[in-house]
């Protein structure tokens, strides 16, 4: 028997389909091993991992250590990046494996000729992949481990530092600081309509701007009454090449389109990949092989002519791409829909359209420019225009760039017109306008920011985006608008008019912001720990990564290397750094005469009147949702100090409002409903009526919750529906219903066991916890003993 093993089990299924009798496909379930999590699963004497098998992966490996000692060959098919070949490697040794009876393979693509080709070209497994693999793991639990701790101690427990993502952070609140700081400057651009001989509209653009609303004013007073002809025409031939296939980044910023994050983006193309109908998704490369080539003009050909065809071979930029792997591509391009539901069909026909257009001719077009002028006037107007004379790619495919219309985009098709012909001004208009700041990131703009910084693999962009907004360092959402008044002056009829109006800006959708504790976490670490913020030493690392992979560099060198640096600067920000909040003082209290300020406190960001040594007690308010402490007025914070806000009565109970740690609330006859905010709900504004309302609603809930209860001497015992299914709850102890009981048929009795049962599990978890306290007793054992090791290398390098 052959046993074949993968890290999916839809992989499984699809590989399964390909393989004849005596292949047996199993799968993995992804990785089998991790890091163990006593004393940092690393020996800190030579950084050696120590690597345990996850308790959720047990089952498994016992299964494939039955399956492997009754097979023949064991092949090894797990993805050829280098988390695959690590998979590969970790199976290898916990399934204690025999060279001679092992064989990895690997295939970009999971078609029946892949497959095939793979098993009669195997390989070993490739030490260089793997311990690249190793090296980022290391180094990653390293940096996650050492500097989490102090961001407890300095800001606030719970909080993570990563090398990548700590990075990505960083370039989000420093676009947010560029923003704030910003300044904008208005110009004034000129743009007029004027009439051919056959009355067509040419629209044109004066090629100078004005900084004062005097100057554009002259102008147009100037320009009344005189006589515009056309000065010069300039017809020039242009193109638009297809850009390369899709990377992983590539496809992840232009999936964005569709309304596709970055995460689910990969998630649909893993399950397009593992379904047989794409190539490996996580490529940094944008070579096609020569049968895909040959594929792509065969279908080009006979949908649209040959003349559409071009085929073309694309290098890629990056240093690190491999170009032996492929870009993503479907399998068969003459199938121009696969997918299992509505999002895959697009992600494919996304994937589709790109690959044939990147095989397709260039669009042709036309530019012509015509020039305007006036006697007496130096400035001139530009009427531009833009023809497609062969559509080309175009017929298939357009980007961002050919669909967006921006102020500088030319037109389309432009009115007939000859060189001095005189022209009627129909109309002129001056309008102010102001400069604007970089955008704010959205998920495929940060992608492209840090592929183009060097920081990160494809395999990492979406997990790190994932990270950062689980962490509660950045939220994405929408921006509403600002307004201001804009001035604008119109010539019409001869007749100079000056007004106002009022223009919407800086409003957005779905943009990547900082919250208060992202901004506050950025400040502390590029103050202590700027070298693993820096963008150009993160790059360095994922640089150094490559060169292991090549065979070129040794990744115990790599790891002392950035060690011996890295945990001096730790200990030196232990005993250095003071504690940061972000504080921001406001002002004072009109009540008190005491400091208001504005800081990160135990529970997130908050207000604060009075100091800490004050003799009483300095008062506290959470902030409320789309508050941040760098923007908070004294005003806003005051009124958060008005609460709990009495509403009324309800069923002769009172009704208050308020914001507690999870969010605001409003509180009736002891109990507590949440507001919803997504609705409109405000603590300042909330009303008795809706407050009914919600409480109302609450009660329903409630209702529709409840199973059974029983009554006891001592409490009340009741069967509710929970999210997770049915569970009895006693005071405020919970406890799980075991799989097979009917909740409704449940006797008293028998609640009472499953209690006692659960009251039994507990004395051995507090056993376990006080484990979990000896563990972490050690591990300070283990810190000393690192700064001893530490300074030991540091010793070595300098003899």
């Amino acid at each position: 028997m052959n046993l074949v093993i993968v890290e999916s089990p839809a992989k499984a299924k699809t590989i399964k389909k390909f393989l004849g009798q005596g292949f047996e496909v199993e799968s993995s379930y992804g990785h089998i091993t991790d890091l163990a999590k006593k004393d940092m699963g690393i020996n800190m004497k030579n950084l050696d991992p120590i690597y345990e098998i996850s308790p959720d992966k047990k089952e498994v490996v016992k299964k494939l250590k039955i399956l492997a000692s009754k097979a023949d060959t064991v092949w090894l098919a797990s993805d050829e990046d280098r988390e695959g070949e690590a998979i590969a490697w970790h199976l290898y040794n916990q399934l204690k494996l025999k060279p001679d009876n092992t064989k990895r393979i690997v295939f970009h693509e999971i078609t029946k000729n892949a497959i095939q080709n793979a098993i009669k070209n195997p390989r070993n497994i490739d030490i260089n992949l793997v311990n690249a693999q190793q090296a980022r793991r290391v180094l990653d639990r390293l940096v996650g481990f050492e500097m989490s701790p102090i961001l407890w101690s300095k800001i606030k427990t719970g909080l993570s530092a990563g090398r990548v993502q700590s990075v990505a952070v960083r370039l989000i609140c420093e676009r947010e600081k560029e923003i704030e700081n910003f300044v904008p400057v208005s110009v004034y651009k000129i743009e007029a309509n004027f009439l051919n001989k056959t009355k067509q509209i040419l629209k044109a653009k004066l090629d100078t701007d004005f900084e004062q609303y005097s100057q554009s004013l002259d102008f147009i007073k100037k320009s009344n009454g005189k006589d515009f002809s056309v000065s010069d025409i300039d017809v020039k031939p242009g193109k638009r090449t297809p850009s390369a296939p899709f990377t992983t980044s590539t496809l992840q910023q232009e999936a964005s389109r569709l309304g596709f994050s970055v995460s689910r983006t990969m998630r649909l193309a893993q399950s397009l990949y593992e379904s047989g109908h794409i190539t490996y998704m996580r490529t940094d490369s944008v070579n096609l092989s020569q049968e895909a080539i040959n594929a792509a003009k065969t279908v080009i050909t006979e949908n649209f002519g040959a003349k559409y065809s071009h085929s073309r071979q694309y290098t890629t930029k990056s240093k690190s791409a491999q170009e032996a792997h492929e870009a993503i591509r479907p399998t068969n391009l003459a199938v121009q829909a696969a997918g299992a539901d509505e999002a895959e069909k697009k992600l494919y026909h996304l994937i589709w359209r790109k690959t044939l257009a990147s095989q397709m001719s260039d669009a042709q077009l036309e530019r012509t420019a015509v020039e305007i002028s006036a006697s007496g006037i130096k400035e001139k107007f530009i009427a531009k225009g833009e023809v497609i004379i062969f559509d080309g790619f175009l017929k298939l495919y357009q980007t961002q760039n050919d669909t967006d219309n921006s102020e500088d985009e030319d037109d389309g098709l432009l009115p007939k017109v000859q060189v001095g012909e005189i022209l009627q001004l129909e109309k002129m208009s001056g309008m102010e306008k102001f400069s604007r700041p970089a955008p704010r990131y959205n998920e495929a703009a940060l992608v492209r920011k840090l592929e183009e910084l060097g920081i990160g693999r494809p395999s990492t962009y979406a997990p790190t985006i994932s990270t950062i907004q689980k962490r509660d360092y950045v939220e994405i959402r929408d921006l509403e608008p600002k307004h201001r008044k804009i001035k604008i002056i119109e010539l019409q009829n001869h007749e100079v008019k000056e007004s106002t109006q009022t223009e919407n800006y800086g409003g957005d959708r779905r943009k990547m912001i900082p919250t208060d504790i992202g901004l506050v976490v950025n400040e502390f670490l590029t103050k202590h720990f700027p070298n693993i913020l820096n963008y150009g030493f993160t790059a360095k690392v994922e640089e150094d990564f490559d060169e292991i992979a090549d065979g070129k560099e040794d990744w115990k060198s790599v790891l002392t290397d950035f060690y011996s640096d890295f945990h001096s600067n730790i200990e030196k920000t232990k005993e250095t750094a003071e504690r940061a909040t972000g504080e921001r003082l406001l002002g004072k209290d009109p009540e008190s005469a005491k400091n208001v300020y504005a800081r990160i406190g135990r529970f997130g960001p908050m207000v604060q009147i009075g100091e800490a040594n004050d003799e009483e007690k300095p008062k506290f308010a959470s902030l409320q949702t789309g508050q941040s402490i760098n923007s908070i007025s004294l005003e806003e914070a005051l009124k958060l100090f008005e609460l709990p806000r009495n509403l009324g009565e309800y069923e002769d109970k009172k009704v208050e409002v308020n914001v507690g740690r999870f969010g605001p609330y409003v509180k009736h006859d002891n109990k507590f409903v949440s507001l919803k905010p997504k609705e409109g709900d405000d603590v300042a504004t909330l009303t008795l009526n809706r407050a009914i309302e919600l409480i109302e609603a609450k009660r329903e809930a409630d209702r529709n919750k409840f199973i059974k209860s029983f009554e006891t001497e001592n409490s009340v015992i009741e069967i509710l529906n929970g999210r997770w299914g049915a569970y009895i709850k006693q005071g405020k102890e919970n406890y799980k219903i075991p799989k097979g009981a009917e909740a409704e048929k449940l006797t008293l009795e028998e609640v009472k066991k499953i209690i006692a049962e659960a009251g039994t599990k507990t004395s051995k978890t507090s056993k376990t916890s006080k484990t979990t306290k000896k563990t972490a007793a050690s591990a300070k054992k283990t810190t000393k003993k690192t700064t001893k090791t530490a300074s030991k290398t540091a010793k070595t390098k300098k003899s």
